[in-house]
């Protein structure tokens, strides 16, 4: 198409008076626009607007490809918005766009923040336990949330998690004529106080006081998870996160996944993690873990048997079998897996550590004996504890 036929338009509290000239004339131009009711009566579109389809469905403008159309969305568009979703259904020169300030730069140049060191969180339709990661002591966060009740249930997740001497503001349709930003303590009773809250929404935290939070380092504290004794250890783990080498965006395959610990800190590098478990009391602790570290959007349990699993889960860039490995589980990684995947294997059993020899002769890659000791009270004095040694073979198929 030689022309766009889209325009992507951030619109604020403020409506049309806060739109540029160039925004004005594609809102003026379009034949068709959508929004969510808010926008469609702040944008005083009438008969033009169709508001979105919940759940949120994009169908209905692709349908209308070709023909003048504007989509409205709070602030920057691309932003926890609605314009990330189409443009990717649409190849370059289709649309443009034509964003506004959005809810976290309104609410930085309220409170004074510098925005560059803020944790930015969109809540819509993620799970607020989501928060947990970010939660450390000097952090400052603003989170968009959905509505009053999300707001407030928000608030008081981060009062349980020993934030409840942080400060706190709620921030309500900003830049508009009904603007509301009310500061108030997470140590104040059930519902802090607040009440009528309006979206759009905002929550914003100093966390100035409180724990510290989680290290950003692999190899979390063992005590950290929900597990029976089946979980890779601590120091293992990051070896075994080395080895993976997580990047934001990639997914693994986390076969005989134990208590889920090696998948849970895959998600917190940004990553999306099958586990699979055929044990159900220990898929039961992979869905505590989950939640308690704030990665359950990211962390799906998969209750079978590694090789009957498989042929249903998306490709991955990495697979990670923490036992039970033998000649018939690799063959059949190798085969639905696909080339190029990255494939680490832990093994404590001298049956497990002559297969990795093999496959480390055949296809290359690290081989490595990790021994670790503990010091451990030996009567009136101390001794080293050993571990059962771990061999762990990590390779590119």
């Amino acid at each position: 198409m030689t022309e766009p036929w889209l325009s992507i338009i951030g619109l604020g509290e403020d409506g049309l008076a806060g739109l540029s000239d160039g925004s004005r004339a594609a809102l003026a131009a379009a034949r068709h626009v959508f929004g969510a009711p808010r926008h469609l009566a702040l944008s005083q579109v009438q008969a033009r607007g169709t508001a979105w389809d919940v759940p949120f469905d994009i169908e209905p403008v692709l349908a209308l490809r070709g023909q003048p159309v504007a989509l409205l969305a709070s602030g920057d568009p691309f932003w926890f918005g609605a314009g990330g979703s189409i443009c990717q259904q649409l190849p370059p020169g289709e649309w443009i766009a034509h964003p506004a300030p959005s809810t976290f730069s309104r609410a930085a140049a309220i409170l004074g923040w510098r925005l560059e060191s803020v944790q930015c969180l969109g809540l819509h339709a993620t799970p607020l336990s989501a928060v947990r990661p970010g939660l450390r002591r000097g952090q400052r966060l603003i989170c968009l949330v959905r509505d009053g009740n999300a707001l407030l249930a928000l608030a008081a997740l981060v009062r349980e998690q020993g934030y409840a001497q942080a400060t706190a503001w709620a921030l309500e349709r900003l830049a508009g004529p009904l603007e509301r930003v009310r500061a108030f303590q997470l140590d104040t009773p059930d519902h802090f106080g607040l009440s009528d809250l309006q979206a759009p929404l905002a929550l914003a935290l100093d966390l100035h006081t409180g724990p510290l939070g989680l290290p950003v380092s692999s190899g979390l504290p063992d005590a950290l998870f929900a597990h029976d004794g089946q979980i890779t250890k601590s120091p293992i783990r990051a070896l075994t996160l080395r080895a993976l080498a997580p990047r934001p965006g990639e997914c693994l395959w986390d076969l005989g996944a134990g208590s889920g610990s090696v998948s849970v800190e895959w998600c917190l590098a940004g990553g999306r993690s099958y586990a699979v478990e055929q044990q159900a009391s220990r898929a039961d602790n992979i869905r505590q873990n989950a939640e308690r570290f704030g990665v359950a959007h990211r962390l799906s349990v998969v209750t079978a048997n590694s090789r009957n699993a498989m042929a249903g889960l998306p490709a991955p860039d990495a697979v990670f079998v923490g036992g039970g490995f033998d000649a018939q589980l690799f063959d059949a990684i190798t085969t639905a897996a696909g080339p190029g995947v990255r494939l680490v294997v832990n093994g404590v059993t001298l049956e497990t550590e002559a297969l990795l020899l093999q496959l480390q002769t055949r296809h290359g890659g690290e081989l490595l004996q990790v021994a670790i000791a503990q010091a451990q009270p030996l009567g009136r004095l101390r001794a080293w504890q050993p571990s059962r040694p771990v061999v762990q073979w990590s390779a590119r198929l």
